[in-house]
């Protein structure tokens, strides 16, 4: 059976693009590998980014996102999910595979140049970002990895590392492979620009936790299509990020009303985002009442964690046992 692994950022709240993007697929996943769905709150790779990281903020956000996942439907007795920095073995790893990763591979990661970009003193551990993310992986000797499209790039680097190590230690690992959530690819930001991701603030995404009415004020105000300057203009729904959310929302009559209603102005934009608005009530609002109930009992939810913890070294050790062996490095009494 494939073994899946996929972790999440705790940098910011989760959001609509996280639960259709990523969550949801973990669930689908889960019911389908039980055990064998790997996932991991990515609390290492949070501190490499100056901009996104606040210490006192860290663990509060560790645990809602742990709450978001288990809110969205993942089932902790189904899966394994843990806070990556409670499985020592990661860094671990990840030295090893740092040792035989050039940096030049390294410096032509499209999201290093980017963030790089951005910054006047440029952090060691953002260029070592995907050699952690690989050590991630295949610590768990995973071959199925749900990713958004902008960790393409790292994926492969995680095959290059994987093969690299193979030719000079021995057969080890696999060779993983992406899986991407179906037609949700690229969910745009609530202001128009781009992507919906977190570095991009509040203004750009909608959180699935945030309060129904201050998303409301959000797609109230969010841009449409450009050519319905009046009411009575036509306009084109897949031009418009307001239509896409529907796509993610609503069930497809409602879909085909304000298709057809944009189109031939049958509809104002004020009452398409009204419509949004019921098939975001409807599918936000239990979610967030289970996570006021796992709030209520963060017990509950540390124990899973902590139990996730320990199934995830159960795998983790006796693989750094054969890497360590591999590798040379003197073995304890």
């Amino acid at each position: 059976m494939p073994r899946v692994f996929s972790g999440i950022q705790p940098t910011g709240d989760p959001h609509i693009g996280n639960y259709f993007g990523a969550m949801k697929n973990y669930v689908r996943l889960g019911e389908e590998y039980g055990k064998n769905s790997i996932y991991c709150v990515v609390d290492l790779h949070a501190i490499t980014n100056p901009a996104a990281y606040d210490p006192a903020q860290l663990s509060k956000r560790t645990f809602e996102m742990a709450v978001a996942n288990f809110a969205a439907g993942l089932d902790p007795s189904k899966v394994t999910f843990f806070v990556q920095s409670q499985v020592p073995e990661h860094h671990e790893l990840s030295w090893v595979f740092t040792a035989l990763t050039p940096v030049g591979e390294l410096e032509r990661m499209t999201q290093y140049k980017d963030k790089s970009e951005q910054l006047e003193s440029v952090p060691a551990g953002l260029l070592m970002y995907p050699v952690l993310m690989a050590a991630d992986i295949l610590l768990y000797k995973a071959d199925t990895v749900p990713v958004g499209e902008d960790q393409t790039q790292h994926i492969e680097l995680t095959r290059e590392i994987a093969r690299k190590f193979n030719h000079a230690y021995g057969e080890t690992f696999p060779e993983p492979k992406a899986v991407y959530a179906k037609d949700a690819l690229r969910i745009p930001g609530v202001d128009g620009h781009g992507k919906m991701g977190k570095s991009k603030g509040e203004t750009s995404t909608l959180g699935i936790l945030e309060p129904l009415d201050s998303i409301w004020q959000k797609v109230r105000v969010a841009p449409t299509d450009p050519a319905r300057v009046r009411r009575t203009d036509p306009g084109d729904p897949d031009k418009c990020l307001i239509g896409d959310y529907h796509k993610l929302f609503s069930d497809l009559p409602t879909i085909e009303t304000v298709y057809a209603g944009c189109r031939t102005a049958g509809i104002g934009c004020v009452d398409c985002k009204k419509m949004l608005m019921e098939g975001m009530r409807r599918e936000l609002e239990p979610l967030q009442a289970r996570a006021a109930d796992l709030r209520a009992d963060p017990d509950l939810v540390r124990d899973a964690l902590e139990q996730g913890a320990k199934e995830a070294r159960a795998i983790a050790q006796p693989v750094m046992e054969e890497v360590r062996e591999k590798v040379g490095f003197l073995k304890s009494r």
